[in-house]
């Protein structure tokens, strides 16, 4: 099948050939089709996927077929959680609408709101935002939603999880209740099947790929190995591996910036990602990993949703996280695109009920090692590591992560609503 098939306009078709794409991904063949017949979707969809021209491209042509207004009101709005997700959605926005008349900006928290204002008064047919800066204009007066016809939640099930769904809430109430509703989400939660019943109007289900399965050319590895010397056996395996790109999630972001200044004490340059780093800050050092004068980039979750890393040849669990899907989305950042990967875990005694859950979701036994010198703890406590407790104890120095360590989960997403409002 050739994206000729699927309806779309010759400029758009030339915008996608330009690109240098032919074949549409499943997720494309899927969706678009549906998009343009004007159905609300509920897509499940992986990152790596093309899940965002999946969406971008009918909504391009939707957009460029109906009337142009002078004042151009806000016609489409895309909802991401993260300030990296919105400029990579702003990006193929772009690069697809490059033979239409169609014009689109991104705002997010961070930065200064001056431009975004400024840019927002001249008119602006497609916006993508992140929550927390959306309904600060909005109560500003900047933007109005009344004439929103199309309405995209990305990666939906990331925004629940960091606390937006009374943000959303907030913004379905100023938009009119007519309009067209795409949700995209890597898994399919009861959470997230609320969310869709909410606003959803005879959905149609798209499924790219089985619900929880992981790339098959991805080679997963664990090396079972003592906490306190996760450290040098990572140092050990970039070095003797000559590995150039790694990306490594850890679980926390004072984790992420202990680790970064281990390896950059051992000459392997890197950087840290997390929400506590300035836009600029995020942005140079994503920057120099693509460009490869950085090495290392340690991230964790919240951070590295959304980034787009072609080709990327290595990911290390530093951490395990606590849930189990995460690990779907971290490893899928390598594997991409036809191209092998690799996806190692470090893991120690405290993460084998992790482990064990991660093996049960993706269906294997992810083959096990044990490298001479960095042998596991045979003392060590296998009590799972309580998710609230070691963050508080790493992090307590942050206003954010105020209340109690064994808070319920709705408490927890109510903490991460506002404290990630402040990075969004």
């Amino acid at each position: 099948m050739s994206f000729n098939s699927l309806g779309l306009s010759d400029a758009l078709l030339k915008a996608v050939s330009k690109q240098g794409y032919s074949t549409p991904s499943p997720i494309q063949q899927k969706a678009i089709p549906l998009i343009l017949e004007r159905k609300d979707v509920l897509a499940s969809a992986q990152t790596g996927t093309g899940k965002t021209a999946g969406f971008t491209l009918p909504m391009l042509q939707i957009l460029s077929q109906g009337q142009q207004l002078r004042q151009r009101p806000i016609r489409a709005l895309v909802l991401t959680p993260t300030r990296e997700l919105a400029a990579q959605v702003y990006q193929n926005v772009k690069d697809y609408s490059a033979f239409l008349d169609i014009r689109s900006m991104v705002i997010f928290g961070g930065v200064n709101q001056r431009p975004q204002v400024a840019t927002l008064r001249q008119g602006v047919d497609i916006l993508i935002a992140t929550p927390g800066r959306l309904l600060d204009l909005h109560n500003q007066g900047v933007l109005s939603l009344k004439s929103i016809e199309i309405l995209v939640l990305d990666e939906a099930d990331r925004m629940l999880d960091m606390g937006f769904l009374r943000d959303i809430k907030k913004i379905m109430a100023v938009m009119p209740s007519k309009r067209q509703n795409l949700l995209f989400s890597a898994t399919f939660s009861k959470e997230i099947k609320s969310l869709a019943n909410d606003i959803l109007h005879h959905p149609v289900l798209v499924e790219a790929t089985p619900e929880n399965t992981t790339v098959d050319a991805i080679d997963q590895k664990v090396y079972r190995v003592a906490k306190g010397l996760k450290p040098d056996l990572l140092i050990k395996l970039i070095s003797e591996g000559n590995w150039e790109q790694v990306l490594v999630f850890t679980r926390t972001k004072h984790g992420a910036n202990k680790l970064t200044k281990k390896l950059i004490s051992s000459n392997i340059t890197a950087l840290a990602i997390h929400g506590n780093k300035s836009q600029g800050a995020r942005t140079k050092a994503l920057d120099g990993f693509k460009k490869g004068t950085v090495r290392v980039l340690v991230a964790t979750d919240i951070a590295a949703r959304g980034l787009d890393i072609p080709l990327l040849p290595h990911v290390v669990n530093f951490e395990l996280p606590n849930i189990s899907e995460d690990y779907i989305h971290r490893i899928g950042r390598t594997g991409r695109a036809g191209a092998s990967g690799e996806a190692v875990s470090l893991v120690s005694a405290d993460e084998t009920t992790f482990l064990r859950d991660i093996e049960k979701l993706v269906g294997e036994r992810i083959p096990s090692e044990i490298v001479e010198g960095f042998e596991p703890d045979p003392n060590a406590s296998t009590e799972p590591i309580k998710q609230g407790q070691g963050r508080q104890r790493n992090d307590k120095s942050k206003s954010a992560n105020s209340g109690s360590g064994n808070a319920s989960k709705s408490g927890n997403r109510n903490r991460n609503r506002n404290r990630n409002r402040n990075r969004n």
